[in-house]
Formats: C-alpha cells, sequence, structure tokens
C-alpha cells in the first residue's frame, strides 16, 4: 500500500519536530548551568541556613520499596514516571576522544525529566552544580576510594567523560533525590554550541541587555547581531561571577539565543528535509546517551503538551572555603520528592 503524498509530509514534519524537540533539550542542558540561582539569595555572603547533606537526616523514599510513610500519610510512587537526566559538560573536542579523569570535565547543568507516560506530560527539576552531597570518588587508575561529600558537578570528573562518567552522575543525583529512579541519561559538552550554531548558519539576535558590552563592544543593548560558531559561546555562556546572580542576566540572553535558534533551524528544516538530521548528526560526536530514538519520540509526543511542573532542588547558595556551595533542605527537598514523584495511597 502506497502512503500518500500528505502522510508522507506527515511523518516528515513529524520526523522534524522530533529531532528539533531533541536538540532543544541538549541545547538547554548545556546552556542551563546558571539557571539555579532563580532560587538562591545572595550566594556571596556566608550564611547558615541550608543543611549539608553531610550531616542530614534524609528521609530515603526507596526503603520500603513504592509504598512510604512520611508525616503521618501513606504515598506510592508514580510507576508511570520515566525520569531521564541531562547534563552540559565543560569540555571540548570529540567524545570519542576521552579516555580517563583527565579528559572527563564537570557537569555545569544538571537536571532531570521526568515523562509521566500515562497523561504524557512532563515535570523538570533543576539540580545546582554546586549541591553539596554525597559522591564516589576514585583515583586515578579508577579504584573507588569510597564516598565524601562535596559538589555534585565533580562527581562527573571521576569518570571517563563517556558513559562511565554519566553513571556516576546517575547514581549521585539518585542518591540525592532520595532513592529517586533514573531510567537514563544524556550529556553533551560546550563545543556543541559552536557547532549547531554554525550548522544552522547566520543565527540573528538583538541583544537584551549591556551585560556583554564591556567584554565585546558588539553585544550593545539593542543592537542586532549575528550569531556564528565563533561568537555564540560567549553570548550563551559567559557571566560576571564577581557579581550575584550574573547568571539570571545570563539567563535572558539564553532565551534570546534559543528562540533565534529555533526559528532559525526551522526556516532551514523546513526549505531542506535532510537539514534537521544532519543538524542532530553534527552534535553526535559532542553526546552521550543511553537513549534510544524511541526514548526521544516519547519525549516529542509528552512536549508537545505543558510542562507541569518545574522546580528547582531546594537549598541555599553560600560562599564555601574555595568555592561556592549550594546546601540542601533536606526537609523541603523530601516534600519536593513526595510532591512531585509520589501520589497519595
Amino acid at each position: 500500500m502506497k502512503m500518500t503524498k500528505t502522510t508522507r509530509k506527515a511523518i516528515r514534519q513529524r520526523k522534524i519536530c522530533m529531532l528539533l524537540i531533541i536538540i532543544l533539550i541538549i541545547v538547554l542542558s548545556v546552556l542551563g548551568g546558571g539557571y539555579y540561582l532563580l532560587s538562591q539569595k545572595n550566594a556571596a555572603s556566608p550564611q547558615n541556613g541550608g543543611q549539608n547533606s553531610d550531616s542530614r537526616n534524609q528521609t530515603d523514599l526507596s526503603q520500603n520499596g513504592d509504598i512510604v510513610e512520611y508525616k503521618g500519610e501513606t504515598y506510592k510512587y508514580n510507576d508511570h514516571l520515566s525520569n531521564y537526566l541531562f547534563l552540559g559538560i565543560d569540555t571540548r573536542e570529540t567524545v570519542d576522544t576521552y579516555q580517563s579523569q583527565v579528559d572527563a570535565g564537570q557537569a555545569d547543568a544538571i537536571f532531570l525529566v521526568s515523562m509521566d507516560r500515562a497523561t504524557e506530560k512532563i515535570k523538570v527539576l533543576f539540580i545546582p552544580r554546586d549541591s553539596m552531597t554525597r559522591i564516589e570518588v576514585f583515583n586515578p587508575a579508577g579504584k573507588s576510594l569510597g564516598m565524601t561529600t562535596d559538589h555534585i558537578n565533580i562527581q562527573y570528573a571521576y569518570g571517563d567523560g563517556r558513559q562511565k562518567s554519566c553513571e556516576l552522575m546517575k547514581t549521585a543525583v539518585s542518591n540525592l533525590l532520595n532513592g529517586l529512579p533514573v531510567q537514563g541519561y544524556c550529556a553533551m559538552n560546550m563545543d556543541g554550541i559552536s557547532v549547531i550554531t554554525d550548522y544552522v548558519g547566520d543565527v540573528e539576535i538583538t541583544v537584551p541587555d549591556n551585560s556583554l558590552e564591556d567584554i565585546n563592544p558588539d553585544f550593545k543593548e539593542g543592537s542586532v547581531v549575528t550569531l556564528t560558531g565563533e561568537n555564540a559561546e560567549q553570548f550563551v555562556r559567559y557571566r560576571d561571577i564577581g557579581k550575584s546572580q550574573s547568571a539570571l542576566v545570563r539567563q535572558e540572553r539564553q532565551k534570546t539565543y534559543l528562540q533565534a535558534f529555533l526559528q532559525k533551524a526551522q526556516e532551514q528544516a523546513s526549505k531542506d528535509a535532510g537539514f534537521v538530521t544532519g543538524l542532530y548528526d553534527s552534535i553526535d560526536n559532542y553526546t552521550v546517551t543511553n537513549m534510544g530514538n524511541d526514548v526521544f519520540a516519547k519525549l516529542l509526543t509528552a512536549s508537545q503538551n505543558e510542562i507541569t511542573d518545574s522546580r528547582t532542588v531546594p537549598g541555599e547558595g553560600t560562599q564555601g572555603e574555595n568555592f561556592d556551595e549550594y546546601h540542601v533542605d533536606e526537609d523541603e527537598l523530601t516534600d519536593m520528592i513526595i510532591s512531585m514523584f509520589y501520589n497519595k495511597n
């Protein structure tokens, strides 16, 4: 039986939409590194309000299987959920060149996409890169040295920059979230930004603010600028770490880039049926994933619905001895996990 012209067009459009969603999710994983500061107070001032994960009194929601008792109520884990970890990595070059901890890099952006297979809706949970939690450390030869409390983003650095790093992060995130299951992962390094921008072609944006003007005079507020692989990374990743909440300003630039990028990609895809497939292939060398096309296809379907819940792991940003730290509020976190991933039994 031959397909009609309308059917072929619909299939092609569905494939284009699916690949654009995949690219959008991957780009978000690279660009989202500063998002969590939306929920922080002034991170430059030392405070003691957060609870350190090293001394927490954690409620392990996985200890009794799917059924848990919490605050006098019984809850059941929503087994219709599939949880996928997305990571933005601060390394360069293609992932097939990575072999050890020296190459691995750190996870600058960490977020969990939870898809309800029954309702076909999505929830997103952002995890601050500086969250202090239990991670497993290894010597350069790959031998485990046990567990310690440190920034969750460096857990990736104890792997190989590929599957091992992703698996370590998957375990660390699951442990941080009280045993929440994580079914898959997708990581992309920063070189992917330049690659996809060059592949799409010139991405024209209107600069939303003057936060980059001192670094690059071309980025003056209100100016219309063409982004290429050469200047796109600066536009979407730079922030003045000496200024409090600078990530909020950066996020506005990221939104501007994403909107312009997707518009240009859609224009190109409408003219060339093979364009989006080629775009996805162009970043394949900069990504690591254990998620098959079927998973991304399901995410496509779910992404057509409204994101029903978008939150950040609760806590407080402080200035540590050497680096910024984010101390998770364990009580609020457990409340959040219950509300996002469990149903009252």
